[in-house]
């Protein structure tokens, strides 16, 4: 795992190349419909500048703090929607800026961070973690826009990162779907280009290998486990790719 620095500018490395495509897009485009469905480009980059700004007063203890402001919407989805009815008032220009400065100011609020300090997002999690949270959080988004624009998502060591948030994550993903963990360890064995990442225990029990896309895919959601070539060994691993989940 990174540390704050590296993480932060994974994080940075991921903000630009979304908004390469951002900046190149018509103002039609911007309109078009992604694989989310009801939501269009605009949605997608309003939802990300809505969150940069909870992540922001979340991290630095303003207003806007991700867990006393979520309980306030009668559902994890209304809540989502709220943020993304700003962007739907706004044209295209704004929204690009709304989402450049709230990322920029994101990413400089991490980066003065203790790498250890827990943030109270969701459950908790590290500031780093945090990083890599947002990083994987666009990602997921920045492929659905590229996904309208009849675009191939991006592949990149960055998703190495996303990986171990993935695997980290699940427990949680245990806990949203109320599955009871079977026993055991876990580890990944990841195969990107001509390298194979090794995250989680050595000795863990239980394992799950394949293709490292594929299993950031199925941990975003974007694609289902019958759709990929992971393979898993044990009660645990299998379980595992069942619930796998990146993201609150």
């Amino acid at each position: 795992m990174p540390g704050m620095e590296e993480a932060v500018a994974e994080l940075n490395a991921e903000y630009r190349g979304l908004e390469d495509v951002l900046r190149s897009l018509t103002p039609d485009q911007w309109l078009l419909p992604t694989p989310a469905e009801g939501w269009d480009i605009r949605d997608q980059v309003s939802h990300l500048a809505d969150t940069n700004e909870v992540c922001f007063d979340t991290v630095t203890g303003g207003p806007r703090n991700l867990n006393d402001e979520a309980v306030s919407f009668g559902s994890p989805e209304s809540y989502t929607e709220s943020g993304v009815g700003k962007g739907r008032i706004m044209d295209p220009a704004a929204v690009l800026e709304w989402w450049s400065s709230t990322a920029k100011r994101t990413a400089d609020a991490l980066l003065t961070k203790d790498p250890k300090e827990r943030v109270p997002w969701g459950l908790g999690m590290s500031s780093r973690m945090m990083a890599t949270a947002r990083l994987m959080e666009h990602w997921a988004h920045g492929g659905d826009i590229c996904g309208a624009l009849k675009l191939a998502p991006s592949k990149s060591p960055r998703l190495r990162s996303i990986a171990f948030l993935t695997l980290s994550a699940v427990p949680y993903a245990f806990s949203v779907g109320d599955v009871e963990k079977p026993a055991g360890t876990l580890r990944a064995e990841l195969d990107y280009e001509s390298e194979t990442w090794h995250i989680g225990p050595e000795d863990a029990d239980n394992v799950i290998s394949g293709d490292a896309f594929e299993f950031c895919r199925l941990g975003i959601r974007r694609i289902k486990r019958t759709d990929t070539k992971l393979k898993a060994v044990g009660p645990l691993a299998e379980a595992a790719l069942d619930n796998l989940r990146a993201f609150l």
